[in-house]
């Protein structure tokens, strides 16, 4: 008989204990969710496996564009709003984000031998803003008039914005090499640089426009720096075919699930394929590129 008490208690101390848990758990999840998600959280992004330097025996550096103009990229661009987005968050959003905050380092340029100050990066986005005449108000907000009628004018200044959403492209710098243990062609990446388009130089006196915007290339964000890669893992990018997909943006750098082209490879010249080429020849050669460096590899088999 006591036997039987002590399992019968022993089990309703169980059964409100599990209660207990799946109460604590449904208050910490999300409204939007009918299960418990806790994949993401925590997540730590894996370092990359260390390379000898006597193990590579070849290398190159390949610079690659992606375009999110294209149906498979678009995923990189939306959502682009923050509004109902299920959590998700656009690419450059997300890196801007992070590089105003300094949670992430930035270079001047895709060598990356002088850091960036994320107030230097900021008004390179958004500029220094404008300086625009504005009417005068008194303490209650009413306009001020001076002894003719006229409404008594100001000049203040609008800070510049920067539009996320006007980000169509990226520029990724790749080192292609071969490591010697294993024989085997590999990949990097330790450079991405975003296009956007350079906000107006206007006269801070007259308001009047100096110089037009244009495009131009941002600075250069280290893709290999593990800060960098912490942010990307914790971010999931949309999936076509399956919601639950947890596939993060570090994810896709590596597993390599974009689509490019090459614009720009390792010569003498420094140069890159706009240099000295247009059109179709410029096209034709950056799959002649893309077909030499996966030749390398498989040329080493050959006997």
């Amino acid at each position: 008989m006591k036997k039987v008490l002590i399992i019968a208690l022993a089990l309703a101390g169980y059964l409100t204990t599990s209660a207990q848990s799946i109460i604590d758990a449904d208050d910490n999840r999300n409204p939007n969710d009918f299960y418990q998600k806790g994949i993401v959280v925590g997540k730590k992004a894996m370092p990359y496996p260390s390379v000898r330097e006597n193990d590579v025996v070849w290398e190159t550096v390949i610079w690659r564009e992606i375009d999110f103009n294209e149906k498979f990229n678009q995923f990189f661009y939306f959502p682009n709003s923050e509004k109902s987005t299920q959590g998700r968050i656009s690419l450059i959003r997300l890196l801007v984000r992070n590089v105003m905050n300094g949670e992430i380092p930035i270079y001047d340029d895709d060598d990356m031998l002088t850091l960036m100050e994320p107030d230097k990066a900021r008004e390179q986005l958004e500029g220094n803003g404008t300086d625009r005449p504005v009417p005068k108000l008194n303490e209650n907000g009413e306009e001020m008039e001076d002894e003719e009628g006229e409404i008594i004018m100001e000049m203040k200044h609008f800070p510049g914005e920067f539009d996320t959403n006007s980000v169509t492209k990226i520029r990724l710098k790749e080192r292609w090499y071969i490591d010697k243990q294993d024989t085997r062609q590999k990949v990097r990446i330790v450079g991405l640089m975003f296009e956007y388009i350079t906000p107006p130089i206007t006269d801070p006196e007259t308001g009047q426009e100096l110089t037009k915007g244009g495009p131009a290339w941002s600075f250069c964000i280290p893709m290999d720096d593990m800060r960098v890669r912490q942010v990307l893992v914790n971010a999931n990018a949309y999936d076509d075919n399956n919601d639950v997909v947890e596939r993060s943006y570090d994810d896709i750098f590596i597993q390599r699930f974009f689509d490019s082209y090459v614009v720009r490879e390792s010569n003498v010249y420094n140069r890159s394929l706009s240099d000295y080429l247009t059109g179709e020849d410029a096209i034709i050669q950056s799959q002649l590129i893309e077909e030499k460096i996966f030749d390398i590899e498989s040329d080493m088999w050959e006997y």
